[in-house]
């Protein structure tokens, strides 16, 4: 299997980074292809200064992550909680890469779209410093809910699995 692991903890030297670190040993230890980008090493600009009206041109670290997500049959993905959502640096890298044309594409007529990363599955792996009952109650699980259904099902993945590390 190809594996497309993103650290999307700007921190390599973080809980996360040593998540990674642990679950790409394992992966190249049961044979599995794997690339890896750790996000805060990536050199782009995280914001969409005129929102997709104009699709600003890639940094070379983004197009590599382009061709990642197109070449793995699996992407996973580990970030942290940090005040109920993403890191912001992990919402900029969403942002740039998986663009309309790329990921999806808008019918012309009607309000529906073509997946256009199909045949992928994804990990996400979430790290949070609250017990996850409270990431539950208080927050509705509000991360999971956006990188789930906001971002990766919007654009293909079949198959989720979402494991969560809080506490």
């Amino acid at each position: 299997m190809k594996l497309y692991i993103l650290l999307a903890h700007p921190d390599t030297d973080s809980f996360n980074g040593q998540l990674a670190d642990a679950y790409e040993q394992a992966a190249i230890g049961k044979g599995h292809e794997v690339r890896r980008q750790n996000l805060g090493e990536l050199t782009f600009d995280p914001i969409l200064w005129k929102g997709y009206k104009e699709i600003q041109k890639l940094e070379p670290d983004l197009q590599e992550a382009q061709r990642n997500i197109i070449w793995c049959d699996n992407w996973i993905i580990f970030y942290p909680v940090w005040w109920g959502s993403v890191p912001a640096l992990f919402k900029g890298f969403i942002d740039r890469t998986l663009y309309p044309g790329f990921a999806f594409k808008y019918h012309d007529k009607g309000p529906f779209w073509d997946k256009l990363l199909r045949g992928r599955s994804a990990h996400v792996i979430t790290t949070c410093d609250a017990p996850w009952l409270w990431i539950w109650w208080e927050y509705h699980n509000s991360d999971i809910r956006t990188v789930r259904n906001a971002i990766l099902q919007f654009v293909a993945s079949r198959q989720l699995n979402i494991h969560e590390l809080t506490g």
